[in-house]
């Protein structure tokens, strides 16, 4: 079954014990959204907590660079839905991309970019992809090559100059 274009298989809300002083969800929660998000990805590719691919290779992927934008906030008890997409893969790691949008309007609430590895847990070193994990992760990206990149992706934090 080819890889979904767009991967739209995520869906969340709003938890009480998210919301902090300001009334709405706090920043740390977007990247729990988008982390498990990003689990429902990883299942399609043999990777996730639905499968055993840690217990039966002692591997795992770790976060490297993360970037965060945030659009609009959320409130208690609104449902979000996650798209992500795959930019790039290359031996050892994964370029990923999330857009979470609020229901039922589907307006823009956050982005977020990451660089993930994939790890040998046991010698705690990066190490490459098993080639059907490999195989999976090719045949997404090329599925999503078709979709344009963010605009937003690889943009960095800076003070505007005067």
């Amino acid at each position: 079954m080819p890889f979904p274009t767009p991967f739209d298989q995520y869906r969340g809300r709003v938890l009480p014990e998210w919301i902090d002083l300001n009334d709405h969800m706090n920043l740390a929660y977007y990247v729990v959204l988008f982390d498990l998000a990003g689990d429902v990805a990883y299942n399609h590719f043999g990777l996730g907590p639905l499968g055993d691919y840690k217990e039966r290779t002692n591997c795992g992927t770790m976060a490297v660079a993360s970037h965060n934008l945030y659009v609009q906030e959320l409130l208690l008890g609104e449902e979000v839905r996650v798209v992500t997409q795959i930019l790039a893969v290359d031996d050892k790691r994964i370029h990923m991309a999330h857009e979470m949008y609020r229901l039922p309007d589907n307006s823009l609430a956050a982005m977020q970019e990451l660089m993930l590895l994939h790890v040998d847990l046991g010698r705690r070193k990066v190490s490459p992809w098993p080639a059907e994990i490999r195989a999976a992760l090719d045949e997404a990206a090329r599925a999503h090559k078709a979709l344009p990149v963010p605009k937003w992706v690889g943009q960095h934090i800076a003070m505007p100059v005067r």
